[in-house]
């Protein structure tokens, strides 16, 4: 892209002075700056900014994906899903997962979904110093101001993905899918307490048994290895699933 094309698409970046001081040193000096610019080829305005082209923004923007690599052991993620009932009243079940190990940190199940009960959960599934860094969610009318405000009173920088963009929550997402598929749509769901008691079960089952390959064929709770003994079979979730030992 041409300056011509840069100056009338207006493709802006910070100072150049900010941009270029973290590889050029503390001793850089606004001559080399200046050469710097020249030299690219790339107008400048009397503020002292720097117009470039879109190859160079997106080489300096961080993009999504960059940021969930480069903070993931700070991030947890967030979102709602529904379970029917036997008398087809539906249930939501609320998942709160961990990007380091995938761990499924904390799970509730209600019937109204309101802001103030969504903001007692991160309350609970985030106790004491425990709290990450940075919570990812989508944009549900459900997360209302009073949620916004406990996840900021906690210190935790909210980060709502964008509108219909899921793949920026996939790994809750990807959570979501195996809970149903391997669980909530293969047993009939009686009530709350029936689908909290199933949840828990499957809580337990995915985070100390259920392998990853993006852990290397881990669980979240990392399993030992065991090299001896006879291998038994342990039925979860009555038959459902099954954990394979050595004794």
């Amino acid at each position: 892209m041409t300056p011509a094309e840069c100056r009338r698409r207006g493709f802006w970046l910070k100072p150049l002075s900010e941009q270029c001081a973290g590889r050029a040193g503390p001793n850089s000096s606004s001559r080399w700056l200046r050469s710097l610019r020249t030299s690219a080829g790339w107008p400048s305005s009397s503020h002292g900014r720097l117009r470039c082209p879109p190859h160079v923004w997106r080489e300096v923007r961080q993009t999504w994906k960059t940021f969930l690599r480069n903070h993931m052991e700070g991030i947890a993620s967030i979102d709602l899903f529904v379970v029917p009932t036997i008398a087809f009243q539906q249930l939501f079940a609320f998942l709160v997962l961990g990007h380091k190990r995938r761990q499924l940190l904390w799970f509730s199940v209600t019937g109204n979904p309101t802001a103030e009960w969504l903001a007692r959960q991160i309350t609970e599934a985030f106790p004491w110093d425990t709290a990450p860094k940075y919570l990812i969610r989508d944009n549900d009318r459900a997360f209302g101001a009073v949620f916004k405000a406990r996840v900021r009173a906690m210190g935790i920088r909210d980060r709502p993905t964008s509108f219909r963009s899921p793949w920026q929550n996939g790994l809750v997402e990807r959570l979501i899918g195996s809970a149903r598929h391997e669980c909530t749509d293969r047993v009939i769901v009686f009530n709350e307490d029936h689908l909290r008691r199933i949840l828990s079960n499957y809580a337990s089952y995915y985070n100390e048994v259920r392998t990853h390959l993006s852990l290397d064929k881990d669980a979240p709770c990392t399993r030992p290895i065991e090299r001896f003994g006879d291998i038994i079979a342990q039925p979860i979730l009555g038959g459902l699933h099954h954990r394979y030992a050595r004794i």
